[in-house]
């Protein structure tokens, strides 16, 4: 948890085809599109494949926010021990830290190297090289694999994350938090609604707590999420909703100001949280879901899916 406090803390003060087509032509569109007639969908090329735009289709605003290079809808993990390698060029910033590959790059700006770009009519696949966030341009011994499908008005995603470290450093078997994933909706969508209490999929009342702002020492966290979902939502309710099946911890917030788009530096923010021990030669792969509607539709869908599941 301390880790994830550090990151998100500094990283908020940052400023900013065709199924023929083959993979090398697909890389040299750095922002591919997909359109449903519900969602576009767009991911960055030149940042890993991280989830950079969503919206309406026909619409031009998106609701994911990406003022800098810590926002967006990317993977990132935790593993072994934090370590102290400013001697082999760590940013004072973040040291000690642990082993922390990340799907956009490096807290030097260093990006991820893109191995495989796919796209289909629904589905954007690409896999990358991570970047060990702390170090200076220092690939992660890793291989990302993101799987990003619109389905209506919900958007489902499978990552995977293969290690093969062979460091002595950080050491192996250690439980960490995990964000699965960050997601960083655009701070317009300000209300933040859940379910939190003991009778999850039966439609009792949603909880809608006091946002807390990053500002205050941390993002609130809500250790009792039994729906599994959290949405913001703006003065409509309508907006995103996040659901991960495999999470009932959340961390949510905002930094900096409400009524923000794309673009902005002030962010709302959530992630499901769980803890896992990521060994140095493991496969690690979970699926979650942003789901575009008003508060009544996100909630149906997520009913939907935990259903089909069930």
């Amino acid at each position: 948890m301390k880790r994830i406090l550090c990151l998100v803390s500094i990283l908020i003060l940052l400023t900013q085809f065709s199924n023929c087509q083959s993979p090398a032509a697909d890389i040299q569109n750095n922002d591919p599109v997909i359109d449903n007639g519900i969602l576009t969908l767009k991911v960055d090329l030149t940042r890993g494949g991280a989830i950079s735009y969503l919206s309406l289709s026909g619409s031009e605003r998106s609701v994911v926010n990406i003022a800098d290079e810590g926002r967006y809808i990317q993977q990132s993990y935790y593993a072994g021990k934090s370590i102290d390698r400013k001697a082999d060029g760590q940013s004072p910033s973040w040291s000690p830290w642990s082993w922390n590959p990340i799907q956009v790059g490096d807290a030097f700006r260093n990006r991820a190297q893109i191995l495989d770009f796919k796209k289909t009519k629904n589905e954007l696949y690409v896999k990358c090289i991570p970047m060990q966030w702390d170090m200076n341009n220092q690939p992660a011994e890793a291989e990302m694999e993101q799987w990003t499908t619109l389905e209506g008005s919900v958007l489902k995603v499978r990552n995977r994350l293969t290690c093969h470290r062979t460091d002595q450093i950080y050491g192996d078997s250690i439980l960490n938090d995990q964000e699965l994933p960050a997601v960083y909706p655009i701070s317009a969508l300000k209300n933040l609604y859940t379910y939190t209490d003991k009778t999850p999929f039966t439609n009792a009342p949603l909880n809608n707590p006091v946002v807390v702002y990053l500002s205050s020492g941390f993002w609130g966290i809500y250790p009792n999420v039994t729906e599994h979902w959290m949405a913001f939502v703006d003065e409509n309710l309508w907006g995103m909703g996040i659901y991960n099946p495999k999470c009932d911890k959340f961390l949510a917030g905002m930094a900096g100001s409400p009524g923000k788009e794309a673009a902005d530096g002030s962010t709302s923010y959530i992630a499901p949280v769980k803890k896992e021990i990521l060994y140095k030669n493991c496969v690690y792969e979970y699926e979650y879901y942003v789901i575009i509607g008003s508060l009544q539709e996100i909630r149906s869908k997520v009913y939907q899916l935990q259903s089909a599941t069930n």
